[in-house]
C-alpha cells in the first residue's frame, strides 16, 4: 500500500482529522462550504509525522518516560520536551516526502508565500481547541524554508505547553500525531477573530468581533488591544475602537515585521459596520455547517473575507435540548445540591428519575427549567423568595434575566405557583401557622418509616436480576419519590426551616442579633449529619490507644487495609469501629448525588485522612463534650432572649412567641438532614444491584470494564442487559465528555440563548478587598486557610479554616477538626451550613472563585455574621 504523504486542502473533510489533523480538516470542510473562502494550499499527513517519528527509535524511550513523569513537575516536563523536540528537528526528512511536498509547493507557485500552520489530531476538538499551543510560521519563502519549518511544526508537538494541555484533557502523547497544513498566503488590509457566541457569557445570539490592521498576528500575541464590535439579529449593538499603534505586516522577502501604524489612522476602525455585520453572516453560516459555535480566525483582502481557521469554542455551557424555539430559563440543581461536579450519564439519569420535579441535563450536570414560574407574577414572589433566601446570587442572576426585555413573557396570575424547591416564602411578622404539632414523636415516626422502606427495598432486590431488575427499580423509583414527597415528612422539613427564618427576621428586628438562630439551633437533636461527623471522634477513641494500629493507618495505600489490622495489637477493636461506622455511613461519599461515585463502603481509605486527624487533635471524648458544649451554649443563647425580650414593650408575647419557635426549631432542624440520608442509602441498595449486572456484562465479555456502565443511561444500561450488545463507541465518547464538562463551571442560571448569569451580592458595607458571601452561620475566626479540594488528602490541624468548593453531607467529619468554614457554593438552608451551624463554626459560603483568590496557608478572617472574608498579611 502506497502511503499517501500530501492531499490537496480540498479533498479533505472533517471525517479525515486521523489524516490531517483537526485543523486541516476544517478547513477542508470550510471550502466546501458555498461563500466562504479559503486560501488555496496542501497538507502534509499525519502518515509523513509517523515516518518521521519511526526513523529515530531513541524517541519511543523519551515517550515512555515523558508519560511516567509528574504532569505537576514542570522542570522536568520542559527538560524531556525540549530534548524530543530537538530529536524531531534533527531528522532528514526522507527524498520521497520532501519530493512530494516539491511538487505541491510547484502547483502554488515554487517563490509563492506560503503559511506554514501545524494540524493534530487532538486539534479543534469540539471538546478541546489546542488554541496556540502548537506552531504557526507565516510568510515563509521557497522550498528549503517550508521544509524547515515543517519540520519545526512536527517538533511543536512536543512544546511544554501543548504536553501539559493534554495531560490536563486526559490525552496520550502516543495517541496524537502531527500533520502540517501549508496555504498561500493572503496580505490583510485587516485581521482579527469572529466568535459567533459571546465566549464570556455564552450567549449564542450574540457575536463578538475583534479587529486590528495587518496581520492577526498583532492581536493573538497581544501586541495591540482589538476594536471589538459586538452583533445581535444583524445590526452591531456595541463597539469599542482602540488606539492600534502597532500592526504586524509580511516582509517581500518572507517573514514578518512589526511596524508602527501612521497616527492619523490609529483611532480609525479596522472594519465598517457593514464588514463586520457582513462577517457575522459568513460566520453564521460555518456555524451551521459545523453544528456548534465557532472560534473563526479571519483576513479583509480587498473587501474580501478570507477564512483561515475555524474550531470550535470549547469554554462554552452547553444548554439543555427544549424541544421548542421558546425562551428557557433554568436554575442550577448542584448549587442546590452542594455538588457542582459534573455527573456521568449514570448518574445524572438516575437523579432524574428520581427527582420530584422534571430536570434537565447539559454539560454532566442538572438544570430545573423556572420559566413559567417566572412569568406568572403570583409564583414569580415566592420563588424568588425562597430561591433568595437559599442563594442570594441565584436570585439576583433571576432579577438580571427578568429585567431584560421580553425574554420572559408575562403569563397572567394563576399560573403554576409552587417554587419547585417545595418550599414557601419565610414569614415577616406573625408565627407562621402550624400544620403540625411541636412533636419529636412525629420525627421519630418519619425516620422509623424511613427505615422500614429501606429494608423492604434490601430485602425485595436480592431475588432480582436482568431485565426483570430493571423493572423492579422502576417500581422502587416510585416508592422512592413516594416516602420523599411524604406530606408528613415535606411539614417537618418546612416547621424547621420557617422557625429558623422566623426567629432571625423577629430578634433582628426586635433586639438588633443577626441570625440568632444560628447559635439557638447548635447541638439539635436527630441531625444524622452531625451526628456523622461526632462518631468519627468516637472511632478515633477507639484507635488512639493502639501506637501500631495509628501508624499501620499512616501507611494505608489501599482497600484491604481492614484485613491488614487483625494481627495488630487492637487491630481487632479498630476494624470492628470501622466497619461499625461504615454499617451506618458507608453508603456515603463526596458528590454522593452522582451514584457512579465511590462511596466510603467501596473506598473506606478516604477515611483514613480524617480518623488521624481526630486521633491526633482531639482528647478522648470528645464527640459526647462536644454535642453537650453546643447544647448549653444553645440554652444559654434562649435565656438570655427571652430574658431581653420581656424587657421590651409587649415583651411577654413577643418572649412567649419566640419560645414556641425555638422549641419548633429545635425540635424540627436536624430532620432536614434525613431525606438526603434516606435518599443516599437506597441509592447505595441500587448501585449494588447495579454493579453486580455490571460484572455480569463484563464475564459475558459484552462490556470490557464493569465501570463502562457508569457511561450509559438506566434506560441504556436496561436495554444492554436485555440484549447483551454494547454500543462501544457511544461509551468512548461519553468518556471524553466526561472529561470535557470537568474543565466546565456550572453557572448558577442558565437561558436557552446559552447565556450564563452569575448574578452578585450589591453590596457597599463590607471592607475593601474583602471576598463577598453568604452568612451562614454567626461569629468571626481568624486562622489558617486550608483549600482542599479532595477530602481524602485533607491534613488539618486545630484552628484551620476550611476553604473549598462545595461541602455535601460527606464532608461533616471534617467540621469536627476546623474551626471556620468557606465554601465557593451553598446557601442558607444547604447541608454546609446546617452543620455549620450544627457545630458553631463561623461560615460564609456562595464566595465566588474562593479556592483561587485564597492561597492555602494564607491567614483569613472569616466574619460569619457579616457575610466577607477577609485575607490578612
Amino acid at each position: 500500500m502506497i502511503e499517501q504523504y500530501v492531499c490537496d486542502l480540498q479533498e479533505t473533510d472533517e471525517t479525515q482529522v486521523a489524516v490531517v489533523g483537526g485543523k486541516g480538516a476544517h478547513l477542508g470542510g470550510l471550502s466546501r462550504i458555498e461563500g466562504i473562502h479559503v486560501p488555496g494550499g496542501f497538507c502534509v499527513t499525519t502518515n509523513a509525522f509517523r515516518r518521521i517519528m519511526a526513523q529515530a527509535p531513541s524517541l519511543d524511550d523519551r515517550l515512555d518516560e515523558l508519560s511516567r513523569l509528574n504532569p505537576n513537575d514542570r522542570e522536568e516536563v520542559r527538560a524531556l520536551s525540549a530534548r524530543i523536540r530537538r530529536t524531531i528537528e534533527g531528522i532528514t526528512i526522507p527524498d520521497d516526502i520532501a519530493q512530494a511536498i516539491t511538487r505541491e509547493l510547484a502547483r502554488l507557485g515554487e517563490d509563492a508565500a506560503c503559511a506554514v500552520r501545524s494540524s493534530a489530531t487532538a486539534e479543534d476538538l469540539p471538546t478541546a481547541s489546542f488554541a496556540g499551543q502548537q506552531d504557526t510560521y507565516l510568510n515563509v519563502v521557497g522550498p528549503a524554508a517550508i521544509l524547515r519549518d515543517i519540520r519545526q511544526c512536527w517538533a511543536s508537538l512536543f512544546t511544554e505547553r501543548a504536553v501539559t494541555y493534554r495531560r490536563r484533557n486526559g490525552i496520550d502523547d502516543r495517541a496524537v500525531h502531527m500533520a502540517v497544513v501549508v496555504q498561500r498566503m493572503v496580505f490583510p488590509h485587516a485581521a482579527g477573530v469572529l466568535f459567533t457566541a459571546d465566549p464570556v457569557t455564552g450567549n449564542r445570539k450574540v457575536a463578538t468581533v475583534d479587529a486590528g490592521f495587518g496581520l492577526g498576528e498583532a492581536l493573538v500575541s497581544g501586541l495591540v488591544n482589538p476594536d471589538v464590535f459586538t452583533v445581535r439579529h444583524d445590526r452591531v449593538v456595541a463597539r469599542t475602537i482602540a488606539a492600534k499603534q502597532r500592526a504586524v505586516h509580511a516582509l517581500p522577502a518572507g517573514g514578518t515585521r512589526e511596524e508602527a501604524i501612521d497616527p492619523r489612522q490609529q483611532e480609525q476602525p479596522a472594519l465598517t459596520d457593514a464588514q463586520v455585520v457582513r462577517l457575522v453572516k459568513l460566520g453564521r453560516r460555518i456555524e451551521s455547517h459545523f453544528g456548534r459555535p465557532q472560534d473563526i480566525e479571519w483576513c479583509l483582502v480587498d473587501d474580501d473575507f478570507h477564512i483561515v481557521q475555524s474550531r470550535p469554542i470549547t469554554t462554552l455551557f452547553p444548554i439543555p435540548e427544549a424541544g421548542d424555539q421558546e425562551n428557557h430559563v433554568y436554575v442550577s440543581v448542584g448549587h442546590q445540591q452542594m455538588m457542582t461536579d459534573p455527573m456521568k450519564s449514570l448518574g445524572f439519569s438516575m437523579w432524574q428519575l428520581t427527582a420530584m420535579v422534571p430536570m434537565h441535563e447539559a454539560g454532566g450536570r442538572l438544570f430545573v427549567d423556572v420559566t413559567r414560574r417566572l412569568a406568572s407574577p403570583a409564583s414569580r414572589a415566592g420563588l424568588l423568595d425562597v430561591l433568595g433566601k437559599g442563594d442570594p446570587l441565584v436570585r439576583d442572576a433571576l432579577e438580571t434575566v427578568l429585567d431584560r426585555d421580553d425574554f420572559v413573557p408575562s403569563l397572567p396570575d394563576g399560573g403554576p405557583g409552587a417554587p419547585p424547591t417545595g418550599r414557601g416564602p419565610a414569614p415577616i411578622v406573625n408565627p407562621p401557622e402550624n400544620p403540625i404539632e411541636t412533636d419529636p414523636a412525629i420525627v421519630t415516626e418519619l425516620i422509623e418509616r424511613s427505615r422500614e422502606s429501606i429494608a423492604a427495598l434490601e430485602r425485595d432486590i436480592r431475588t432480582k436480576t436482568g431485565p426483570a431488575l430493571f423493572d423492579f427499580l422502576l417500581e422502587a423509583f416510585e416508592e422512592h419519590k413516594r416516602v420523599l414527597g411524604d406530606p408528613l415528612s415535606m411539614q417537618a422539613i418546612m416547621a424547621g426551616m420557617e422557625a429558623t427564618w422566623w426567629l432571625n427576621d423577629m430578634l433582628q428586628e426586635w433586639l438588633g442579633e443577626k441570625n440568632a438562630a444560628d447559635t439557638l439551633t447548635l447541638s439539635a437533636p436527630a441531625n444524622i449529619t452531625s451526628e456523622m461527623g461526632l462518631a468519627l471522634l468516637d472511632v478515633a477513641d477507639v484507635i488512639r490507644p493502639y501506637p501500631e494500629v495509628v501508624a499501620f493507618l499512616q501507611g494505608v495505600e489501599d482497600e484491604g487495609f481492614l484485613d491488614g489490622m487483625a494481627k495488630l495489637a487492637g487491630g481487632s477493636e479498630a476494624r470492628e469501629a470501622i466497619e461499625g461506622y461504615l454499617d451506618l455511613y458507608g453508603m456515603r461519599c463526596v458528590a454522593e448525588i452522582d451514584i457512579t461515585r465511590p462511596r466510603w463502603h467501596e473506598r473506606p481509605s478516604t477515611l483514613v485522612p480524617v480518623i488521624l486527624d481526630n486521633v491526633r487533635n482531639f482528647e478522648p471524648g470528645a464527640a459526647g463534650r462536644r454535642f453537650e458544649q453546643g447544647r448549653q451554649k444553645a440554652l444559654k443563647k434562649e435565656q438570655d432572649v427571652l430574658s431581653r425580650l420581656r424587657t421590651l414593650p409587649d415583651g411577654d408575647r413577643k418572649a412567649d412567641e419566640t419560645k414556641r419557635m425555638i422549641d419548633r426549631v429545635r425540635t424540627f432542624i436536624g430532620y432536614r438532614e434525613y431525606p438526603k440520608y434516606g435518599i443516599i442509602s437506597r441509592y447505595f441498595v441500587y448501585k449494588q444491584a447495579l454493579m453486580e449486572e455490571a460484572r455480569r456484562l463484563v464475564r459475558a465479555n459484552v462490556l470490557p470494564e464493569q465501570e463502562d456502565v457508569f457511561h450509559l443511561t438506566f434506560q441504556e444500561l436496561h436495554e444492554v442487559v436485555r440484549s447483551n450488545r454494547a454500543d462501544h463507541r457511544l461509551i468512548e465518547q461519553r468518556k471524553d465528555a466526561f472529561r470535557a464538562y470537568q474543565a466546565l463551571t456550572p453557572p448558577r442560571v442558565l437561558t436557552s440563548d446559552g447565556e450564563a448569569v452569575t448574578g452578585a451580592y450589591r453590596r457597599d458595607d463590607v471592607p475593601a478587598g474583602a471576598l463577598i458571601g453568604l452568612p451562614v452561620s454567626v461569629g468571626t475566626i481568624e486562622g489558617r486557610a486550608r483549600v482542599i479540594l479532595d477530602m481524602g488528602e485533607a491534613d488539618l490541624e486545630a484552628g484551620d479554616i476550611l476553604v473549598t468548593t462545595f461541602t455535601d453531607p460527606s464532608w461533616s467529619p471534617l467540621f469536627v477538626g476546623i474551626a471556620g468554614l468557606v465554601t465557593e457554593v451553598g446557601g442558607l438552608m444547604t447541608h454546609g451550613a446546617v452543620i455549620a451551624r450544627e457545630y458553631g463554626l463561623p461560615a460564609v459560603v456562595g464566595v465566588e472563585q474562593a479556592t483561587r483568590l485564597i492561597r492555602d496557608g494564607q491567614r483569613i478572617r472569616v466574619h460569619g455574621t457579616d457575610g466577607y472574608i477577609e485575607i490578612l498579611p
